[in-house]
């Protein structure tokens, strides 16, 4: 993030735990937080809306190209496979090149490319462009958190990264919902190309908006001693190994049951159109208010409660999947959604606190296990899909969430972290 970032000379030392002097963090109710608050808003739609967009167009990529429903989830697995291992990247990168400048060219070069799998004439360069979508997508998540656990006052950190994730939800069903739509009107090409535009003039509205950073102090040069050491300790870290897990099983649900749900009522005996489809995804309005709220909560009654919620949540509304009933399904994604958004809060929330110095690189090892969930899990669910139909997908997503409330009952990094 090399946009001219001034920054004062007693800021806290990305190699020691101890600072000279830090500034103690932006507070709520000051004119830098409202900034913050709305920048990050804005990386998190564009980010999410670009990971995700294609999530509903699944069926259409089936269609036109004459492929599978377990090769057309290649758009979004590839993207976020490649997206979890950029993040690792990123988090070192942004130790040298700052934090703003790197989520901005993240955010712009990703809108390009999203044009580009817009007018991409075959299968396999759609695949391509999706794919370099998510490599330069990395540099957003895990420096957004990083930056927040630096400079918000951690009085307040909870509730500031509840509402960067409301961004995400918003900006997951903006691209999920949007695509639906216009794919009613418009060729699933402009919808894309259409997308990628809006995104990119958020990426410049976050460039006008984020406050420099103050508790960051760059590091010049790639220092791979450094990074391999910080990456080390954290995986050597029982409380955040904890959390890396919970974020791995999150994902893995929510992905799967969104992936599949959508050939599902698309088939018989629903027959839905991709507008009627694309209204699943409305769902996402709950998760924006259950990430602003399980911030403001888990202040108040601690993170472990609320993260036990969320994995219950989720597995009732995995279960209630199973009715023929089209408004018992909704409620039960309905349920999922809002499960997941409270545990993702919860436990991006709970890395900060834990991770001394070095909280990018914690912050990017969360995500690579977050999104390793999805590109993994998300795909073998195909399996499960094609040989099992949903029943099968449930069984898998109930396991998963029986092992996350496994691992929220007995991880102490939350316990740990607040």
């Amino acid at each position: 993030m090399s946009c001219a970032i001034a920054r004062p000379s007693l800021e806290a030392s990305p190699s020691s735990p101890v600072s000279a002097a830090p500034h103690q963090g932006i507070a709520r109710h000051t004119p830098e937080y409202l900034r913050a608050q709305w920048a990050l808003f804005l990386a998190g739609f564009a980010s999410f809306s670009l990971i995700y967009c294609v999530q509903p167009l699944l069926p259409a990529f089936a269609q036109t190209f004459g492929i599978t429903a377990a090769q057309s989830s290649l758009a979004l697995s590839l993207t976020t496979g490649l997206l979890a291992v950029a993040i690792v990247l990123a988090g070192a990168f942004s130790q040298a090149l700052g934090r703003r400048g790197l989520m901005f060219t993240s955010m712009a070069l990703a809108s390009l490319l999203n044009i580009a799998a817009a007018v991409v004439p075959s299968w396999n360069a759609l695949l391509a462009a999706r794919a370099l979508e998510g490599l330069v997508l990395g540099g957003v998540p895990a420096v957004a958190m990083a930056y927040l656990a630096e400079e918000i006052d951690p009085r307040h950190l909870a509730r500031a990264m509840g509402l960067y994730l409301a961004g995400t939800a918003f900006g997951g069903m903006t691209g999920r919902v949007g695509m639906g739509l216009l794919t009613e009107w418009v060729s699933w090409q402009f919808a894309l190309g259409l997308l990628g535009g809006l995104c990119l003039l958020s990426a410049i509205g976050f460039l006008a908006l984020l406050p420099p950073s103050r508790n960051f102090t760059p590091r010049p040069g790639l220092q791979l001693h450094f990074h391999l050491q910080a990456w080390g300790g954290h995986l050597r870290n029982p409380q955040l190994w904890s959390i890396y897990a919970v974020g791995f099983t999150l994902t893995s649900i929510f992905v799967s049951m969104f992936n599949y749900a959508t050939f599902r009522l698309a088939g018989a005996p629903y027959g839905l159109s991709q507008t009627q489809i694309s209204l699943l995804f409305l769902a996402f309005g709950f998760g924006m208010v259950a990430s602003s709220t399980a911030g403001r909560l888990a202040e108040r009654m601690g993170r472990r409660p609320l993260l036990l919620a969320g994995f219950a949540l989720m597995l009732a509304g995995m279960l209630l999947t199973l009715s023929s009933a089209l408004p018992v399904v909704f409620t039960g994604i309905a349920l999922v959604t809002t499960g997941f958004f409270v545990g993702h809060a919860v436990a991006s929330s709970s890395v900060g606190p834990l991770a001394g110095a070095t909280k990018g690189h914690a912050a990017s090892l969360y995500l690579l296990f977050y999104y390793l969930g999805s590109s993994v899990v998300g795909s073998i669910a195909g399996w499960f899909w094609q040989h099992g139909g949903w029943s099968a997908v449930v069984a898998l997503t109930a396991a998963l969430a029986l092992l996350g409330l496994g691992l929220a009952w007995r991880g102490r990094g939350f316990a740990a972290a607040g």
